[in-house]
């Protein structure tokens, strides 16, 4: 069945709009998550640990978000090739306009999101990234999260990407958003002001809460426990 509604435009368009919302509620849920940092290392630390203590369930939601990702992204650079296949010829200034340069750039963005999360999951899930940071404990013994997220943001060139690439998430789904409701048949001429507005609000609260947390760090609001490097 699921194939089957790949094979046609209004079926990939759905499917694209289903697995945006999925991934539209973890990236809310995981800004919530973070923003715990604030609450102080106890907190954000028995979080992490809290999760990490879950493998049954962590690792096959990880693996569950990671294909809706990869779904999303094939649907989402296949309907732009059949569009921009079904029009050669290319858009009059005023079509182009219309259509907007963030949604015309929706693929780019998407393909910039999905960099900066291969980067994201290296730096604080593996340690590929910064591993100097990834290996400390806190006075429980458990992974210290919130030290290095601390130590990570304190440098600068890791704070500017984290906030440019949120800058570029923020763009992407102000637009997706409004996409997303339309292609599951709840946008019309009466509500489409509603999810615009929607979609501009929400797409700005998630760029605030998680670009705050880089800013914060910076600005010296948060800072290591006593006794951290």
């Amino acid at each position: 069945m699921c194939f089957e509604r790949l094979k046609s435009t209004v079926g990939r368009k759905a499917v694209m709009a289903v697995s945006g919302l999925i991934l539209l509620l973890f990236v809310a849920g995981h800004m919530i998550g973070n923003l715990q940092v604030f609450l102080g290392q106890e907190a954000l630390n028995s979080y992490a640990d809290h999760l990490q203590s879950l493998p049954v369930l962590l690792w096959p939601v990880r693996l569950f978000l990671l294909l809706v990702l990869l779904l999303h992204m094939a649907v989402s650079i296949s309907l732009a090739w059949e569009n921009k296949t079904a029009r050669p010829v290319p858009y009059a200034y005023q079509d182009t306009v219309q259509a907007g340069y963030v949604s015309r750039t929706m693929v780019v963005s998407g393909v910039v999101i999905f960099t900066f999360i291969v980067y994201h999951l290296l730096h604080f899930t593996f340690g590929t990234t910064h591993p100097q940071y990834f290996h400390l404990t806190d006075s429980k013994g458990r992974h210290d999260v919130y030290s290095m997220v601390i130590l990570s943001f304190r440098d600068l060139w890791v704070s500017g990407s984290y906030v440019a690439a949120m800058a570029v998430l923020c763009a992407h789904l102000s637009h997706g958003i409004q996409s997303l409701f339309q292609s599951l048949g709840f946008n019309n001429e009466k509500s489409r002001p509603f999810f615009e507005k929607l979609a501009i609000a929400a797409s700005i609260m998630i760029f605030i809460g998680n670009s705050f947390i880089p800013f914060a760090v910076l600005m010296g609001f948060l800072k290591l426990p006593s006794g951290v490097i």
